[in-house]
């Protein structure tokens, strides 16, 4: 399995902002899953970050017309402490079903109107993994995956799933 860590080496913005997706060997009856890691819930941190200089205004952008939330986008995302915790955590426990665990961080002031993770509806080809549901979850913090098997290739027939 390969770590790949390309966050920025520079000051952030704030203490989120770092993203992570891993790519897992065999899922569903797919081969080389990606999946994009985020928090799916938060408490009310929301208040305490400098909006202006993490998600730029757009004046044709209505909150209250459009699913995208730009912030939820940056709620999402994890701190620096997080990630190294998760990325330990995965390598650990996945490490015989992931071929890489690949790091980095938004690059702010995101654009409005973003659409966070959470809000994509889940169906037949787009669905989330709720790591935290597996016996033996030890992360102080909710991590879900978000996939979307139509952009993956069907395993061979002749292989079997893991």
């Amino acid at each position: 399995m390969e770590i790949v860590r390309q966050e920025t080496q520079s000051t952030p913005a704030c203490p989120r902002g770092h993203v992570a997706t891993i790519c897992i060997r065999v899922f569903k009856g797919r081969k080389e899953v990606i999946a994009h890691l985020f928090r799916p819930e938060w408490t009310l941190e929301e208040t305490g970050y400098d909006w202006p200089q993490l998600v730029l205004e757009d004046p044709y952008h209505d909150p209250a017309t459009s699913r995208g939330n730009s912030r939820e986008v940056v709620l999402e995302s994890f701190t620096g402490e997080e990630m190294d915790q998760m990325v330990e955590y995965l390598a650990g426990r996945y490490a015989d079903r992931l071929t890489r665990i690949s790091t980095n961080t938004l690059a702010f002031p995101l654009p409005a109107g973003l659409l966070p993770l959470r809000s994509m509806p889940e169906g037949k080809d787009i669905g989330r993994i709720r790591f935290e549901i597996v016996p033996g979850y030890s992360l102080p913090f909710t991590v879900h995956g978000l996939y979307d098997l139509s952009q993956h290739k069907p395993m061979d027939p002749g292989l079997t799933q893991s």
